[in-house]
């Protein structure tokens, strides 16, 4: 089937090749899955010999009805059509590994780590320029949303990709950027609302970032927000008052 380029779609083109991504992945035999922009099924399907139940999810209806034709040899996968985006997450545990439409790699990763159940672990394929603004140890500058999740979630890149593991090829570098849940947040979740406006605040606004008690926290002067760390950013918002 044809790629649809409204829908941002590039299709990896090798179950082998899916095997090992999973392969660097938490992913267990008794896991339930959701697969974001599924396509025709070949992750879906590589994903059902691999973990107890998949949900395969696709916007575009024709997609969605050969992603299901495609999908009855697997009785442990379900598809559902619909936009991700406005789906009710499920309540109980579950993970999440997807090759998603590039364009929606930051509303998606905001669903994901605001949900009131987050996954366990997220494996998201994405373009390597936004998977490196998530990293807060990346030499790269730290973007908004990085340090918005950073105290929920642990990220990192587990693999790269080459271009011509897609079909077509893309035109940007991509990356396996895995998201896991921590245990224990750095930042109650109770505050987490807080600290999240608080970042935001932060980073659009100047006056904002210069008025935080930047001395406690022993901020070299002239640090911008792109600059710091996560442990400054946790540092200066329990030094703070305002966001309490």
């Amino acid at each position: 089937m044809k790629r649809l380029a409204n829908y941002s779609q590039y299709f990896l083109r090798s179950p082998r090749l899916i095997k090992e991504l999973i392969g660097h992945s938490t992913l267990k035999s008794n896991d339930t899955v959701y697969d974001i922009g599924a396509g025709s099924g070949v992750i879906s399907s590589v994903l059902a010999d691999r973990v107890k139940k998949v949900v395969a999810i696709e916007f575009e209806p024709r997609m969605a009805a050969k992603l299901r034709e495609n999908m009855e040899e697997f009785p442990n996968v379900s598809v559902h059509q619909g936009d991700f985006l406005t789906m009710e997450l499920p309540k109980t545990p579950y993970k999440i590994f997807a090759n998603i439409p590039f364009h929606l790699s930051s509303p998606i990763v905001h669903k994901i780590t605001e949900a009131a159940n987050p996954p366990e672990a997220t494996y998201l394929i994405v373009q390597k320029q936004f998977a490196n603004k998530l990293l807060p140890s990346s030499d790269y500058f730290t973007g908004q949303l990085g340090m918005m999740i950073a105290p929920e979630f642990a990220t990192r890149v587990r693999k790269r990709l080459q271009r011509t593991d897609f079909w077509p090829h893309p035109n940007v570098d991509t990356v396996l950027l895995e998201m896991i849940h921590r245990p224990e947040p750095l930042i109650p979740s109770a505050k987490m609302p807080a600290y999240r406006q608080f970042i935001i605040d932060c980073f659009s606004d100047p006056k904002v970032f210069a008025r935080m008690p930047q001395q406690s926290i022993r901020l070299p002067v002239g640090t911008k927000p792109s600059q710091m760390k996560l442990a400054q950013w946790v540092a200066l918002f329990e030094a703070q008052n305002h966001y309490k």
